[in-house]
This record gives structure tokens, C-alpha cells and sequence, in this order.
């Protein structure tokens, strides 16, 4: 980075431009999905909001964010307007996938290209909201209320990664009942989709695009859908995917046992484990002891990670087509390159509010899907294009009592910190009477809405009474 000022002040002007320049480049890519101009505008606007400093993501925030005198707007940009949902996720696929591309290029770095797969949820009051069932949440670490989603990732190894497809799980029981699918928005025609059958509609649209991985990975609830792993086989996907230890293989000689029997029979000696990296953390390398055990088929194994302080397992069973390289260098970097699925739920989560939306119906819920996929994208782009540009970190340490560096540089542009450099310029005074308007509007609505309230409660108290 040659220049006279700071290296901060630098990396500040080059992320913002990038950023900004990014940004109108994915907006007007997304114009043809919109039948009114107004509406693609009212999208940009919605953008710009998720990239903005809000403590809360919902139609009020967003609306005030833009400007708007109501909410309304932004209501009818994700329940009402018309504009293809999926043609506009394909659109911000492309451009994620094609931006970290270009900046692999300028690195000079091949690395592996991996589709990760992994769902999320978001807790939800009630029963009026498209798909929600009382579950597991993994959000929420226990059962609640609320809805998940399937999401694909791609990462792109040593350069970055960016949500590029979802699909909302609906429990079969809500598509059983007419009213209730009316009621939500449901299509007309939706068939119940597994997780697993959401994972191969997401990868197909990828193919379709033109995106290839070199890997598919998944956790356990995709690793135990045979029919994704046959929809992976039959288009020659290399898979490493996640399954429980009662996962059974068949081995060479046609025994059939479990993960957890194999690894006890096969894998006891030290011998048949080495220790190797899944890659690189932020704090360092993330050091794990592996094995693999052979099947009955040559072109597929299962892979036994161990950690090395608690001795937990976890159970790959992996799939490489003919012609391809099947070594165990190759599967080991496939596996660790799952993760980066959880930073992309993380950063749309707590920076985009990815589980945020307040909207009920199924159209809506996909529509700020989209969008939050967008604003991500853009700083997950920008965040790779710059990430030798804006980085001056001090070499790393190599002995555990080594000095500290007197100047440990900065680390690149991060996707906050690129989000932050984007809602830097919103941050103008607002229009004269703004605050005031809002704050009035904010206030004779909820004295509304606790009218209808207090009418509703009169009405069911008679009806109690008489």
C-alpha cells in the first residue's frame, strides 16, 4: 500500500470506495427482477438499511433509515410488490461467486471452492407465521417457537465466502392444513421438501448458475439423506458430509458396521492417526487428529476426526468421482472449510439481523432473505478484493515465548468493519422534522394498535361473562 497518509486512513478510503462501487454494481445487476423502478429503488433503500448502524431490523427501523414518512413502503417492497424472489438470489449468487473469484485471481491463489450447507433459524411468537413449529432451535440452544431455513455457502479458501442460496423448511403438518397455508402465503402446490431435498433444489439452482465446488459439505442432517448423497453421485459432486456414529458402512470384505464400531475395531492403534490442521482460525491453526477407513467402495471412505483434548469424534463419510484426487489431504481441507458456513450465520445475523425480520408471511420471509444475502454479499466482496490491500498484520509467532512485535499492524478489512465504512455516509442529519414525525407517527400508531387491543380484550371478557 504506497501512500503518504496512515495506513488506517488508507485502508478507510479504499474500502469505502470499493464498498460503495460494489454495492451499485449488485443493485443495478438486480433491476430486471423488478417490474417498477420505484420498487427496485425501495430495494436499494432496504440495502442500504441492513448496511446501516441499526440496533433493530424491522419496518419501522428500515423505513426511518430511508427517509420514509411510514412503513409502508418497505411492508408492500416484501409482502405485496411485484419482483422475482429467486431470480434476484441467482442474481446475487452470481455476483458473490464471481467477486470472489476475481479476487482468488488477483491474489494468485487456486484453493478449493466448497459448497457448504447448513440451516438457521429464527425464534417466532405465535402461530401466524409461515412454517413456524415449536422445534429445536440450534439459535436458541433448546426448544422454542420459531422457523429454519436451509442455507448454501461458498467459500473460496484463503480468499473468503458468502451465502449464495436459501430455502425455508415447512413442516408437513402446516401444508396439510389449507386455512393456515392461505393464511401464511404458501404457494399453492408446495410439496413438503426435507432438509435434505432443500439442500439439492439449493445446489441445483448453483449448478444452473454455473457455479461448481470441488467439494459439498454438510453436518449430520444432510450426511444422513441418502437421496442427497445420490443426487450428488449422479452429477459427479464430490461430497464430504457429516453423519451420526450409527452411520453403517460396508467395508472391503462386505462387513457392515457403524462409525463408532469401525473406529473401534480399525482405529485403535496410534498409528492409524495423524495429526493435521482444518485450517487456519483466528487464532491460530485448529490442530485435530485424523483417520480414515476404507469401504467397499473405491471411491468412497470415512473420515474420523478426533479432538485432541476431549477425544470427541466426529464421523465424515466422503464420496470423490472417478478422475478426481482422492487423498487424505484433500478431505481434511474439505471438512474444515464447513465452518466458514457458521461465520456467514454469525456475521448476517449479528450485522444484516438475517434473524430480524418481523414478517409472517412466505414470500416476505424469502424476500428479506434475499436481501440480507445481498448487503453480505457486498461486504464479503469487498472484504476479499481488499484483504492484501488493507492487511499489515506482523508475521505471526514462531516459538511460545517469543516477544511480542512493537507494532502488530492491522489486521484487513473485516465484513463488520466493511459494513461499518458503509453506513459511515447515511449517517447524515436527518430531514428537518424527521425525529418529530417519527416519533409522533411511532406513538398515535401504538395508541391504535392498543385501542384495537383493549376493543378485542371488552369482547372476549362479555363473551366470558354472558
Amino acid at each position: 500500500m504506497v501512500t503518504t497518509e496512515s495506513k488506517a486512513a488508507a485502508a478507510v478510503r479504499i474500502g469505502a470506495g470499493v464498498a460503495l462501487r460494489k454495492r451499485a454494481e449488485l443493485l443495478e445487476g438486480l433491476r430486471p427482477c423488478f417490474a417498477r423502478t420505484q420498487v427496485w429503488l425501495q430495494a436499494g433503500k432496504y440495502v442500504s438499511a441492513l448496511a446501516g448502524e441499526l440496533v433493530r431490523v424491522n419496518g419501522w427501523s428500515v423505513a426511518r433509515h430511508a427517509g420514509d414518512r411510514t412503513p409502508d413502503k418497505t411492508q408492500r417492497l416484501l409482502n405485496h410488490a411485484v419482483w422475482d424472489t429467486f431470480a434476484a438470489m441467482s442474481t446475487v449468487r452470481r455476483f458473490a461467486v464471481a467477486g470472489l473469484e476475481e479476487a482468488a485471481r488477483r491474489r494468485r491463489r487456486g484453493g478449493m471452492t466448497v459448497g457448504a450447507v447448513d440451516e438457521t433459524g429464527q425464534e417466532k411468537a405465535g402461530e401466524a407465521t409461515a412454517g413456524v413449529k415449536r422445534q429445536y432451535m440450534g439459535c436458541a440452544g433448546r426448544v422454542a417457537n420459531g422457523i429454519n431455513t436451509v442455507h448454501l455457502s461458498y467459500v473460496r479458501e484463503g480468499t473468503g465466502h458468502a451465502l449464495i442460496g436459501a430455502r425455508q423448511w415447512i413442516p408437513r403438518e402446516r401444508l396439510a392444513d389449507p386455512v393456515r397455508s392461505r393464511v401464511t402465503g404458501l404457494p399453492p402446490g408446495l410439496e413438503f421438501r426435507t432438509k435434505g431435498q432443500l439442500a439439492a433444489d439449493i445446489f441445483t439452482g448453483a449448478y444452473a448458475d454455473g457455479v461448481r465446488f470441488d467439494f459439498a459439505c454438510g453436518d449430520e442432517v444432510y450426511g444422513s439423506c441418502t437421496p442427497l448423497r445420490e443426487f450428488f453421485q449422479a452429477r459427479g459432486q464430490a461430497y464430504v458430509l457429516r453423519v451420526a456414529s450409527n452411520f453403517t458402512v460396508t467395508l472391503p470384505g462386505g462387513t457392515k458396521l457403524t462409525c463408532a464400531e469401525a473406529v473401534t475395531r480399525l482405529a485403535r492403534g496410534r498409528r492409524r492417526w495423524e495429526v493435521r490442521s482444518a485450517g487456519q482460525g483466528s487464532k491460530g491453526q485448529r490442530w485435530y487428529a485424523w483417520a480414515w477407513i476404507a469401504t467397499a467402495s473405491p471411491r468412497h471412505c470415512l473420515l474420523i476426526r478426533r479432538h485432541l483434548k476431549t477425544g470427541e469424534l466426529a464421523f465424515h463419510y466422503c464420496y470423490v468421482p472417478e478422475g478426481q484426487l482422492l487423498t487424505k489431504t484433500r478431505l481434511i481441507t474439505a471438512a474444515g472449510l464447513r465452518w466458514p458456513a457458521e461465520e456467514n450465520f454469525e456475521a448476517g445475523k449479528d450485522c444484516f439481523g438475517l434473524d430480524q425480520s418481523q414478517v409472517r408471511l412466505y414470500t416476505a420471509i424469502a424476500r428479506h432473505i434475499v436481501l440480507v444475502m445481498a448487503a453480505l454479499a457486498v461486504c464479503a466482496v469487498t472484504s476479499a478484493l481488499l484483504k492484501d490491500r488493507t492487511g499489515s498484520q506482523a508475521p505471526p509467532p514462531t516459538s511460545p515465548g517469543q516477544r511480542p512485535p512493537a507494532d502488530p499492524g492491522m489486521i484487513p478489512l473485516t465484513i463488520p468493519e466493511i459494513k461499518r465504512l458503509l453506513a459511515a455516509p447515511a449517517t447524515r442529519p436527518p430531514p428537518p422534522g424527521h425525529v418529530i414525525h417519527w416519533n409522533a407517527w411511532t406513538r398515535r400508531h401504538q395508541a391504535r394498535a392498543r385501542w384495537f387491543h383493549q376493543r378485542a380484550r371488552l369482547k372476549r371478557d362479555y363473551a366470558l361473562v354472558s
